[in-house]
């Protein structure tokens, strides 16, 4: 795990691809989003040592926790932005960092990236149809959705949600066909009822 100091050499890396300027190690405003690759993980000459179907079947055997990652209008936008995530894990307790991954084709991500910052929703056991939802493209997916401002970001927090983590992008990074995006927590808290999470496994909600 990287501590403080190459965080922030990541950040600065980052933006200085991107040709943003590097005052400061963590990204104060939007950051660009990468440009949309060839998503081959291998050269044309090489053939990949696991299937992809394989890979998604046997993976499928981890059980993960369900969120909805939102953000606010990005300048020239009318509405939010939000997709379902199921890639999301705490990163670093000092300083407060979380990480999620989305895909390098996201129609989704340009539109967090352009906000700089993002609310990470974590779902509870009766909102399954709330992420079917947000896990379409094209739609509005906010249509008839209840939703607050975080305090920090602004970002929609989905009423309902068992938590919420408002953060500042610090950093992204690539990882074959997906974006590694490491947050800076700057608010968080849980829903004031407890209850069971929203589990995928084996391709269907628990």
């Amino acid at each position: 795990m990287l501590g403080q100091a190459g965080m922030a050499a990541a950040a600065v890396r980052y933006l200085r691809s991107a040709g943003a300027p590097t005052a400061a190690p963590a990204v104060a405003g939007p950051v660009e989003a990468l440009p949309r690759p060839d998503l081959r993980a291998v050269s044309e000459d090489e053939r990949a040592p696991v299937a992809p179907a394989e890979f998604r079947r046997v993976l499928g055997n981890f059980a993960t926790g369900v969120t909805v990652v939102t953000a606010p209008a990005a300048e020239g936008e009318t509405t939010p932005a939000g997709f379902a995530c199921q890639s999301f894990s705490a990163l670093s307790l000092e300083p407060p960092l979380v990480v999620f991954m989305v895909g390098r084709t996201s129609r989704t991500w340009p539109l967090i990236a352009r906000a700089g910052v993002f609310c990470v929703n974590v779902l509870g056991a009766e909102q399954g149809e709330l992420c079917r939802g947000f896990a379409k493209s094209g739609a509005d997916k906010f249509a008839g959705v209840s939703y607050d401002a975080a305090p920090v970001s602004g970002s929609p927090r989905l009423a309902g949600a068992s938590a919420w983590i408002d953060c500042t992008i610090q950093a992204v990074h690539t990882g074959g066909d997906h974006l590694i995006v490491v947050g800076r927590v700057d608010a968080l808290g849980t829903a004031s009822e407890d209850g069971p999470p929203l589990l995928f496994h084996r391709g269907r909600f628990l």
